[in-house]
């Protein structure tokens, strides 16, 4: 589905995109279910799953032979068989933990429609980046009241 979007007024070359980044590879690393306090380990949690499909049954075959986890196992009665995982275990996501890096004050040329001037550049810091926005919201209030 396409999202929705309002027709822009202006030509594409007179736009630009602010961004503030925080790229997972260069602003977090993998990191455990204690260090990322997942809710999972803390609570337990069930997984569900259909071994009427393949994946399903990869599924369960995995948790039954090769999780290293322990559980109960019940099926419910449209024949789904749910998995309960007891607290205090590691639970299957792969959790990111922030480096608490500054993040990357990004600017683009144009919108969602392109950049056809190719251009992009990355401010220092929070301050340079918001004064860069606020320029650039004022010439276009200026040019839209001359007209």
């Amino acid at each position: 589905m396409q999202p929705f979007r309002i027709a822009p007024r202006l030509p594409v070359e007179a736009v630009k995109t602010y961004q503030i980044s925080k790229p997972i590879p260069t602003h977090f690393r993998p990191g455990s279910c204690a260090e990322a306090r997942c809710e999972n380990m803390q609570h337990g949690w069930q997984t569900i799953v259909d071994e009427a499909t393949d994946l399903g049954a990869r599924q369960a075959r995995y948790i039954r032979r090769d999780s290293s986890r322990r559980f109960t196992e019940t099926r419910d009665e449209s024949g789904l068989t749910m998995f309960i995982f007891e607290p205090g275990q590691t639970c299957f996501a792969h959790h990111q933990i922030s480096l608490e890096r500054e993040p990357l004050y990004i600017v683009r040329g144009g919108d969602w429609r392109g950049n056809p001037r190719g251009e992009t550049w990355q401010h220092a810091n929070a301050d340079d980046w918001v004064d860069d926005c606020a320029n650039h919201q004022q010439a276009l209030a200026d040019r839209l009241s001359q007209g």
